[in-house]
């Protein structure tokens, strides 16, 4: 039998596959239940996580188990074989070993580091040791994948190279702040109460927001996690830390507590949008948004003496991102009457020095006129002058722009008015509103529309746009520690199950030398019935002793010689060589395999020696 892994993750495919192809755990427990009753598996298990679905077999045949496995997966996922295969990868024996521990030290994580996978995978093997779906080989694979992921943890620095996906979606929204000073004050809402969206509460409890508010479908579930944070965060409170207070909501109260949130984390199960466009939106109607006000340096007249500190609180509509065609630019060729009047309008939008903020009623005006205000409107400055002057826009010579003059004719007569030349005066940018609602999706399948991050004052952040921020994420030195780590223990493990695989055999061996001693010791005593208990005692060690010296040598080396790669034939030529029944070794093996302890293989052996 033989370790196959058939999957896809965000290395292998877009967002939008996995998120079709996300199972829940429904169709997990369906999907073991039927690799198991497939011809080439004899055990399996399946790895759910937000960015990854693989399937875990020890199966019999190669070829086979792989048509089976990817035959499962689409089954069951809902996305066809043949848009599914693409983006399905495949490792065999000591590959999906490394692969699995690889996966559980964080090296194969969208951010680098995250140790939420270990959980991830902790439960994959419960699931799978509930409904007896793991043997003895995917039992400690599994086992010893949570103990090779403590260990790069504990032992290495693979923690700083990234950044559980909590922490490193909310740093998406702090930006060059630190999570506890953007978080501070604000108010929380978390959509589901597994165990990332409780990581998520309990992060943001830490940072010192100003509530938390869990929603749940199951309301127990929800309140339960509530109760954890007061208790929790009360006793913080107690020694000078955070004392955030959280409360439970059922799920469908989530439309009204929108309204009130600054920051929405969810990570459900559902298999739908939870948050729709439409709810999110309808949530920002009325909030009130902090529009930034223009610093005095770059107000226009009657704008107000406002400073650069000073909010204003909108209620309503968010302001327009834009003003017309250019922004604050009330020129819009699109209303010229003919293609000709539209090119000069143009024309004089393009000219250097032309600005839009000083009209004058000129229409009609001939072109001397024009080009006495074209030269004039410098108030007063020469051109000469102008040039001198830091900062200011020259003059050019009214005879050189016949052209411009023109132009100015032809805007004046088709719009009645006509921009003034003269040195740009600051231009007051419209006020764009900063996000008010932070929203992070964790789910796969996503929580949230992608359309909310279109709506004004909205900030969506979910596992695509986590994918693209962390792609060029720097990479620890610590992660090349980690691989040797990795590295080692798959030549620990590949040793280890290539010795556990020779020692059914050797174990039969060894009885099998037990019962000819037996048979031996049954045959002197009919031959000489006068030995007394001694005597027999002691010729009976002493035949043993023999048989075990004789076996010694051999069965200590075939163990050796079976644990390097390559290994493996020399259990069928012990086999051979000592014609050792096929069903008798089978026997052991299925003896070992019902205890996951491989000391039992050492207590059989020593039976096998008495």
């Amino acid at each position: 039998m033989s370790l196959l892994v058939v999957g896809l993750s965000h290395r292998s495919a877009p967002v939008s596959v996995l998120e079709r192809a996300a199972l829940s755990a429904d169709a997990q427990v369906k999907l073991l239940q039927d690799t198991v009753a497939a011809e080439p598996a004899a055990e399996a298990a399946v790895l759910a996580t937000c960015n990854r679905i693989e399937l875990y077999a020890d199966v019999d045949k190669f070829h086979a188990g792989v048509a089976e496995l990817s035959t499962l997966l689409a089954q069951h996922s809902g996305v066809g074989l043949e848009e599914l295969t693409p983006y399905l990868y495949v490792h065999y024996e000591d590959r999906a070993v490394h692969h699995l521990f690889s996966v559980a030290c964080g090296l194969d994580s969208m951010v680098v580091g995250e140790g939420q996978v270990l959980g991830q995978i902790k439960d994959a093997l419960a699931t799978s040791q509930e409904l007896h779906s793991a043997g003895r080989l995917l039992n400690d694979l599994f086992q010893q994948a949570l103990r090779v992921g403590k260990r790069a943890h504990s032992e290495t620095g693979i923690d700083r190279a990234g950044q559980s996906l909590v922490t490193f979606g909310l740093e998406q929204f702090a930006g060059d702040a630190t999570v506890d000073a953007w978080a501070r004050d604000k108010r929380v809402l978390v959509i589901g109460a597994g165990s990332m969206s409780s990581l998520a509460a309990a992060t943001l409890a830490r940072a010192g927001v100003a509530e938390v508010v869990v929603a749940n479908r199951t309301f127990d579930r929800a309140e339960r996690l509530a109760t954890l944070l007061v208790e929790q965060y009360a006793r913080g409170a107690a020694e000078g830390g955070t004392g955030v207070p959280a409360r439970a909501v059922p799920i469908d109260a989530v439309a009204e507590e929108l309204t009130r949130a600054d920051v929405v984390v969810s990570c459900t199960g559902a298999t739908g949008l939870v948050l729709t466009a439409e709810v999110v939106a309808t949530a920002m109607e009325g909030r009130a948004v902090r529009v930034p006000a223009p610093a005095p340096a770059t107000a226009t007249p009657g704008a107000g003496g406002r400073g650069a500190g000073d909010a204003s609180v909108v209620r309503g509509e968010l302001p327009p991102t834009s003003v017309g065609t250019e922004e604050n630019c009330p020129l819009d060729p699109a209303a010229a009457q003919s293609a000709q009047a539209a090119q000069s309008v143009q024309s004089v939008q393009a000219t250097a020095g032309f600005s839009v903020l000083g009209e004058a009623a000129v229409a009609g005006m001939g072109a001397a006129e024009l080009e006495q205000h074209a030269a004039w409107v410098d108030k007063g400055v020469s051109a000469t002058a102008a040039e001198g002057q830091s900062g200011s826009v020259a003059l050019l010579d009214p005879a050189a722009e016949a052209e411009v003059i023109t132009a100015l004719a032809a805007a004046a007569t088709l719009l009645g008015r006509v921009p003034e030349r003269r040195r740009p005066e600051p231009v007051a940018e419209v006020p764009r509103p900063t996000p008010v609602l932070s929203l992070l999706d964790l789910a796969m399948p996503r929580d949230i529309d992608a359309a909310a991050h279109r709506l004004p004052g909205v900030r969506l952040v979910d596992i695509e746009s986590l994918a693209e921020a962390s792609a060029d994420a720097p990479m620890a030195a610590d992660v090349d520690q980690v691989r040797r780590i990795v590295a080692d223990e798959v030549a620990a493990f590949g040793a280890a199950l290539r010795a556990a695989h020779i020692t059914p055999t050797v174990v039969a061996l060894r009885t099998m030398a037990a019962d000819v001693v037996a048979g031996e010791i049954a045959r002197l005593d009919g031959r000489l019935p006068g030995l007394d208990d001694k005597q027999r005692s002691e010729i009976t060690q002493t035949v043993r002793r023999v048989v075990d010296k004789l076996l010694h040598a051999p069965t200590v080396r075939v163990k050796q010689l079976a644990a390097e790669p390559g290994g493996a034939g020399y259990a069928d030529a012990l086999r051979t060589l000592f014609d050792l029944d096929q069903e008798t070794v089978a026997a052991v093996s299925r003896a070992a395999g019902r205890d996951a302890d491989s000391d039992n293989f050492e207590s059989a052996e020593n039976r096998g020696r008495a």
